[in-house]
Formats: structure tokens, sequence, C-alpha cells
């Protein structure tokens, strides 16, 4: 049956309209059309269909595709012909493995940019987090029988990108649980105001925190030219050179715990200019040095048993009998030379603790890309991953901007049911 001849008009039906006004504000794609042969199915329709599966939290490609052939009011809407067969599994998987990732990350600039520019978002206070992206693997399930599971040497056949990560669990309050996966993590710069992303990039799930944020936190400020003047982050971020960045850099307040686990344990006490270790023997200075990994100034005191044969023939073995001296060299002691940047930030003021509470806003980021599959991803390869957790942020910032643009700002966040319920 032609077209024309239709009792009704696809593009009329509610579904069709509500979401046709919601891609109005999409940016586009560049479509690659050859000169010779078919034309492909459009990228700005696949990238449309993808947005769709998010927002309608499809956990398969598969149930997008039944969809798109049950629904032709939607298969209208999202630009395909609703009288042929909507594009299959395998179409949706190519067009997430061999689309660059940088065309859809301009996308998700734009959008920001947008935004930035209409006054929701300014990038004053920000926040910084990670989330774990585990992917279809048999290493991370649990029920197969695979020896070295978790074994960093061993990439796994399915997805040799892939990397070792560590998923960390909390079941009950202050019953912390710690698991391996094999996958990814995607790491986001937030407005802790309106709680919508700024900057995302994904990361193969051995890279930690620290390694990325210094990078991200002066991309997005270079990009979108932002004045920062607060970033939060949990205790992973404490960082000697991450706290300088913001503090001397950004000059900015840096909202970020000290974690206890950068304290080197105190088992000595100082006397003047002696060092005293937990037997009470006068400790032997070995001399300064500067780590490449800090970069800071310490002088190193170690085991007088072990270094100064005066007090070697007074003590057999360590008085105490500590376990470092059988098991190595004996204590060792590295003493600060230089000024530590954390002692320009007041961990107990109240503005401090006011501050560190909006950090949760990264996390409800998290929940509502979460609710929207993000984590699970239905792709393999590093590529596929990158760009399926990059559509999960666009449809986030693409219902921002919709709701703004409707009148609706009270509605920037509602991920779940802006479309359906709330755009006519």
């Amino acid at each position: 049956m032609p077209y024309s001849n239709l009792l009704f008009d696809l593009a009329e039906l509610p579904p069709a309209v509500k979401y046709e006004k919601f891609f109005e504000n999409l940016p586009m794609l560049q479509e690659n059309i050859p000169k010779t042969g078919r034309h492909p199915i459009s990228r700005n329709c696949m990238l449309k269909a993808l947005i769709y599966k998010s927002l309608r939290r499809f956990p398969y490609l598969t149930d997008l595709s039944f969809e798109l052939n049950n629904n032709p009011s939607v298969s209208k809407a999202l630009g395909f012909n609703p009288l042929k067969p909507a594009p299959s599994t395998e179409r949706f998987s190519s067009f997430l493995h061999d689309t660059k990732h940088h065309e859809l990350i301009s996308i998700h600039q734009q959008l920001v940019q947008e935004l930035i520019t209409v006054g929701v978002l300014s990038g004053n206070s920000i926040a910084i987090d990670s989330c774990p992206i585990v992917t279809l693997l048999k290493e991370n399930n649990l029920k197969t029988s695979i020896t070295d599971r978790f074994d960093k040497t061993k990439k796994p056949a399915g997805d040799p990108e892939a990397r070792l990560g560590v998923l960390i669990h909390f079941p009950t309050p202050f019953k912390k649980e710690v698991r391996y996966f094999w996958g990814y993590r995607n790491h986001v710069i937030n407005d802790t105001a309106t709680e919508l992303p700024i900057w995302e990039i994904t990361k193969p799930a051995n890279v930690s925190d620290i390694k990325v944020a210094k990078d991200l936190i002066q991309e997005a400020r270079s990009f979108f030219n932002l004045t920062i003047q607060a970033v939060m982050g949990d205790a992973n971020y404490d960082s000697e050179n991450l706290l300088r960045f913001i503090i001397n850099d950004l000059n900015a307040l840096a909202i970020i715990p000290h974690n206890p686990r950068n304290e080197q344990p105190k088992g000595y006490q100082i006397k003047g200019d002696k060092v005293i270790c937990e037997a009470g023997l006068e400790m032997y200075r070995k001399g300064k040095m500067r780590p490449k990994k800090s970069g800071i100034l310490y002088c190193q005191y170690t085991c007088p048993i072990i270094y100064n044969k005066q007090i070697r023939y007074q003590h057999i073995t360590c008085p105490v009998l500590h376990p470092k001296f059988f098991k190595g060299k004996g204590c060792n002691v590295l003493i600060r030379m230089e000024p530590n940047i954390r002692s320009e930030i007041d961990y107990n003021t109240q503005e401090f603790k006011e501050l560190y509470k909006k950090r949760t806003s990264v996390e409800r980021i998290f929940s509502r890309l979460l609710a929207i599959a993000m984590q699970n991803p239905t792709v393999r390869g590093y590529n596929a991953n990158c760009n399926h957790a990059t559509i999960a942020h666009i449809s986030v910032l693409l219902v921002a901007l919709t709701a703004y643009r409707t009148g609706q700002q009270d509605k920037i966040r509602f991920v779940k049911s802006f479309v359906p319920n709330f755009l006519t």
C-alpha cells in the first residue's frame, strides 16, 4: 500500500509529535553519502534511535529493532520509513563500533555550550567522579567456570581492550565489599547546581581516577571558558598535584577530603633535629630525596641498626622486634621538607562541609545514566563503549535543553519521564 493512501498520517500520532519536537534540539551528524550505489541508512536516524533506546531504557539492541518494527509512528518520528523493516541489530552495533567518537563528542559539546549560552549551566561549581562500565563477558559472569578469571595479564578474548578494574559496593552502612570486573570507567565532570554533566570521557577500567582528573578539568575549563570557583570530589582525588592545580592554577576551592591512606604511619618521634624510632633509637639520616611520582622533597631516615655500625655492634636485632627489621631493611621514615598544600584547606569549617554535600550531585547523575542502561552496554570494544556512554550523556543533555526551550525549566532532570509524560 503506498504511503499516500494510508487512512491516517503517521507523523500526526501523539508519540511521533512528541519525539519530533524533542529531536529538533539535537545537533546533526554529517551524512556520508557515497557517489555510487545505494544510499546508506541515515546516521542521524540511527543516533536518534539509540537515544530513543536510552530514554525507553531498552536493555538490548534487539529490543530497539523490535520496537521500531512494531511502532510505525515512532519509527517515522525518528526518520525511518515505517513501511520498511527497521534497521537490524547488526546495523545498530555497526554504528556504535564504526562511528568516530569525536563526532558524538562534538554533539555533546554543542549541547553543553547551548545550555551555557541560555544560562542553564554555569560551571562555577563542579564535581568529579567515575562510574564502572561492566562489559558482557564470560569473565564477568560468576556462573561460568573459568580459571584465572581475574588475571590482569590475560586479556579476555571477548573484548581484548577491556581491562581489570575494582568495583566497591556497600551492601550495608560501614560494610564494604570489593569485587573485580572487566570493562571500562566513565569519568564525568558535572555542574553541581543543575546536576547536569559538562564533560565526560571513557577509559579502560584500570586507569585510576586521579590520572584522568586534572586533564578532564583542564579540557572542560578551556573549551567552555568556565570560571570554576569550587571543585568537589571524594577522597580518591586527594592528590598533591591535583590540589595544587585547583588551588594555585584555578584559584578555586578544593572540596576534597583528606585520604588517610596518604598519611605515613606514625611509628617515630621528632625531638629537636633527631628522629627517634619505636625502639627509642636515633634513626640514621640517609639524605634528601624527591620521588618522581610526587615531586615532593623529603629527608629520609632509616633503621640505625642496619646503617649505623656503632649501633649495630650494640644491638643484634631490633629491641622491639619490629616486623620490618626481619622482612626488609628496617623502618624507613620520610620527613617532608616542603609545605603541604593541604594546610591551605580548612577541612573542619562549616563552609567546607556544606560544599562537600553538593558532591553527591554527580552520584545522582550516574543514577540517571544507569537508569538508561549506561552501565550495562550491549556492545564490546573500546570505541563502541565510548560511543555508548556518550549517547547516554547526550540523552540527558537533550532532555535538559528541550525542557528549557519548552518553558519547563523545573523538569530539566526528568530523564525517565519527560518525553512521554510532559512534552506535548
